[in-house]
């Protein structure tokens, strides 16, 4: 997982330098403690349980698969810490000791799904890596997919090590199927070969692309930007999106990180969440996770990706529903977005 996940320590470290620049909060600065679980699920909830007993910390940002956040989740509630947690998820959860500031399906696979529908057909194939994520991500698909009378003619399942020859079998099966898109729950290094093993197949991006949540402009910098070229993926943020604070926030990143280090959603909401964070603890001076909570939900950050809000009834995030297809530059051109932030629905309770 440490091709995206070492974005997202990048964006939080980004965002505590820029808040300790500007004097800190009341006057002290941010520290972070930080650990690396090394893509290894056990050590979540070690380490989770580390920083907050051992290190005394009450405020965990991090975490990107489903299966670490589930880690991570009983320690925090029950030792009453607050998980900032930046990553697009399956939604069908809610806890008070999580900041959701990633995507739920509402916010980009509904709008997904009906994008390929009328851009490419109605015939789906499904690939994810084998964990909690991509099921529950291609059930809420499906069913969506049906709603709008199509059909998934093929799902399988590869393990999060896959490597690039594991995709040989499934583009043999993809070529026979004939599906008009394919959607990806693939993620970490395996979003690579999967991209790369298509390439090999010379199957066509222009008639039957991957479409994904989760492959952002950094695995597209990692795979070759000519591999990921035409393929689509649903975010609320991409790079080349036109504001000041983008600008700004893309700016900072590559003088900090190199000309060559693209951003992504997941450093873009790992970014704004400490930034919301920080204007909390200055609001209440106070990191007890009771004081600091009810100042937190509700309130708004005017974030790269736009005006955004931690919606008070269900402790995600509003935010932004675009649709991006990556051209040959490694960066995603829209080609559908939201007029205005998308309020969160993690339980899919207005589909």
């Amino acid at each position: 997982m440490a091709v995206i996940e070492e974005t997202q320590r990048r964006g939080t470290l980004l965002a505590i330098e820029e808040v300790n620049e500007r004097g800190g909060v009341n006057g002290r600065e941010i520290v972070p403690v930080f650990y690396d679980p090394a893509s290894e699920l056990s050590s979540f909830g070690r380490y989770a349980k580390q920083l907050l007993i051992a290190d005394d910390v009450t405020m965990i940002f991090g975490c990107y698969t489903s299966s670490s956040r589930k880690a991570v989740l009983p320690v925090v509630e029950r030792l009453n810490g607050l998980l900032w947690y930046p990553t697009l998820y399956e939604g069908f959860e809610f806890s008070p000791n999580v900041i959701y500031t990633g995507a739920a399906p509402n916010q980009n696979s509904v709008a997904l799904c009906q994008h390929l529908i009328k851009s490419y057909g109605r015939r789906f194939y499904f690939i994810g890596s084998d964990y909690i994520y991509p099921h529950e991500s291609n059930r809420i698909m499906r069913e969506a997919i049906q709603k709008h009378g199509g059909d998934v003619v093929g799902e399988t399942y590869l393990s999060l090590h896959a490597r690039r020859r594991d995709f040989l079998p499934v583009m043999r099966e993809i070529r026979e199927l004939q599906p008009d898109a394919i959607f990806s729950t693939v993620v970490g290094d395996a979003t690579i070969y999967l991209y790369q093993s298509f390439a090999d197949a010379n199957l066509n991006p222009k008639t039957t692309p991957i479409a994904s949540l989760t492959t952002t402009e950094t695995e597209i910098r990692a795979m070759g930007f000519d591999v990921g070229e035409h393929h689509i993926t649903a975010a609320p943020y991409f790079q080349n999106l036109e504001s000041d604070s983008n600008r700004i926030f893309v700016n900072s990143y590559k003088k900090k990180y190199g000309d060559d280090e693209p951003t992504n959603m997941c450093a873009e909401a790992a970014y704004f969440q400490m930034h919301i964070f920080a204007k909390a603890l200055e609001a209440t001076n106070s990191m007890d996770p009771d004081i600091l909570r009810p100042m937190v939900l509700g309130s708004n950050f005017d974030a790269p990706q736009g005006r955004i809000s931690i919606n008070p009834l269900s402790n995600h995030t509003d935010l932004w529903t675009r649709i991006g297809r990556a051209n040959r530059l490694g960066q995603f051109d829209l080609v559908h977005q939201s007029f205005a932030p998308v309020q969160a629905d993690p339980f899919l309770t207005a589909y």
